[in-house]
């Protein structure tokens, strides 16, 4: 298979909802995401996957439960696994993020309206 180009830009111009991760490429095993987010998250962990958050518009508060992180364009976090985190963004902002295929994106939490089990590829 001949690799190309992933566009973030394009693949985020796609879609407008929030809270809602789409699939734009997987490696080794894991997912390359793009999201908007914005306002609050709920508390969740990944016992099994670390998870990585990359900003690219937009700024990111990241809660822990001992501290509160800001990320803005161009930062990145890696939240271990199994360490509780809730991202929150009080405007639109704009992320990749990287997890394991398959990962849910409320990890151990059952969220009617944030949790999904099935992704979207664009």
């Amino acid at each position: 298979m001949t690799p190309s180009k992933i566009n973030l830009a394009d693949k985020l111009a796609k879609f407008s909802d929030t809270w809602n991760p789409r699939v734009v490429g997987n490696y080794n095993g894991n997912d390359l995401r793009v999201v908007k987010v914005e306002g609050e998250f709920v508390w969740h962990s990944h016992a099994d996957t670390d998870e990585l958050f990359l900003v690219l518009s937009g700024e990111l508060t990241m809660h822990f439960r001992d501290r509160v992180e800001v990320l803005k364009p161009g930062e990145v976090i890696v939240v271990p696994r199994g360490t509780e985190h809730k991202p929150a963004a009080a405007r639109e902002c704009h992320m990749l993020v990287m997890d394991a295929e398959g990962t849910i994106n409320t990890g151990e939490v059952a969220d009617t309206n944030l949790t999904r089990e099935t992704l979207e590829r664009i």
